[in-house]
């Protein structure tokens, strides 16, 4: 783990570095820990040297934030964004770049959204959230090339050829891997390919290309941008079971066949009851970055009954700080990302039947214990 002095700012790094240094701190492919970091402290110092596309200044980071604790340990801090609410409520966009130094694109780079029609993409709502990132000093990690859900119907309704089916694969990642290069610093290339019994997932690309398409789409996309990292996200492997081990073996094979993989993303969508014990994850991480891996938090959420009690939010928040400890206890682990940030815009409540308030904030924005847990667990 990259160690950084208590008193250190984020954005003081760049004031005594000239700015050639910095653009190569950004572009550099790391295989340590420090990627994280570097990118976090990098980011507000590229902004200073070349400016970003607005000509408003970088919002000075208050001094006791997540993103802040975050930063003096080298992590990146992020949450997914809902794009409707960014460019809508002001209160939404002001807390996500207070308190977090990275961002998921939550929809709007999944294959639906961002290729809606064969030979048409729509990079409007990927491009706004980019360039929010660059405002604010924020890593974004791209999420995802290959999927088997969240697709538009031209693509899983077609009749493909092999030769064909690559060749759509391609494009796609060539043109969306393509536009961000240098601006993506990560991706979550290939999306849930396993299912519970650690059998490969079906989907459109099994289907048509066969098991060897996840190795091609992370030759597509280290092709498209030689410097992003790119990661295997998947759910249910924070425990050991046939699907962590399945996990573990696709991406040592991938790695063994020459595939430019270079970490894992353990999603978390968790129920804070049944929750794995800081333990058992920090077990589970170190399983894969013992063998290699980066790992990294991806998508995490803590959902409880609702409404809420105290005492279901005070576990909620434990949940919490032991899953960030079992980041911070492997020195691989570059990364915490929940999915959302604010119960006001949460996935779990139309999934999960009277379940919910899965979120560090609550629908007024306003911080829960979950929060307190992880900026007392950072510090």
């Amino acid at each position: 783990m990259l160690s950084v002095d208590p008193q250190f700012r984020i954005g003081n790094i760049w004031s005594g570095l000239p700015c050639r240094y910095l653009a190569a701190l950004m572009r550099r492919r790391c295989t340590e820990l420090a990627w994280g970091s570097l990118l976090a402290f990098a980011a507000v110092g590229a902004l200073a040297c070349t400016g970003s596309s607005s000509s408003r200044e970088v919002t000075p980071i208050p001094e006791n934030t997540l993103r802040n604790a975050a930063a003096r340990r080298g992590l990146l801090v992020g949450a997914a964004v809902d794009s409707d609410a960014l460019t809508t409520e002001r209160d939404y966009a002001d807390v996500l770049a207070r308190e977090y130094n990275a961002v998921t694109p939550e929809n709007v780079m999944k294959w639906m959204h961002i290729h809606p029609d064969r030979g048409r993409y729509d990079f409007t709502a990927a491009d706004a959230l980019v360039t929010f990132a660059q405002q604010h000093g924020m890593e974004v990690r791209g999420h995802t090339l290959v999927w088997h859900s969240y697709n538009p119907a031209w693509l899983e309704q077609g009749s493909w050829t092999r030769d064909e089916a690559i060749a759509e694969l391609l494009n796609h990642i060539s043109t969306v891997v393509g536009r961000y290069r240098g601006q993506v610093g990560q991706w979550d290339v290939v999306n849930e390919a396993i299912a519970h019994d650690g059998t490969l997932r079906d989907s459109v690309w099994l289907r048509t290309i066969g098991p060897d398409y996840i190795g091609l789409a992370f030759q597509f996309a280290h092709d498209a941008d030689p410097a992003a990292r790119l990661y295997y996200n998947d759910y249910s492997i924070e425990a050991p079971g046939a699907k962590q081990d399945a996990v573990f073996e696709l991406v040592r094979s991938l790695r063994d066949g020459g595939a430019p993989i270079d970490g894992v993303g353990f999603q978390g969508h968790i129920e804070s009851v049944t929750a794995p014990s800081e333990a058992t994850l920090t077990a589970s991480l170190g399983r894969f970055a013992q063998a290699g891996f980066a790992v990294a938090i991806t998508e995490l959420d803590v959902r409880v009954s609702v409404p809420a009690n105290e005492t279901m939010l005070t576990r909620q928040a434990a949940v919490y700080q032991s899953v960030l400890a079992a980041c911070l206890a492997t020195p691989r682990c570059g990364a915490f990302v929940t999915w959302g940030f604010t119960d006001r815009h949460s996935w779990v409540p139309a999934f999960f039947k009277r379940r919910g308030e899965a979120l560090p904030f609550d629908t007024q924005l306003q911080p829960k214990d979950a929060y307190r847990a992880l900026v007392k667990e950072l510090q």
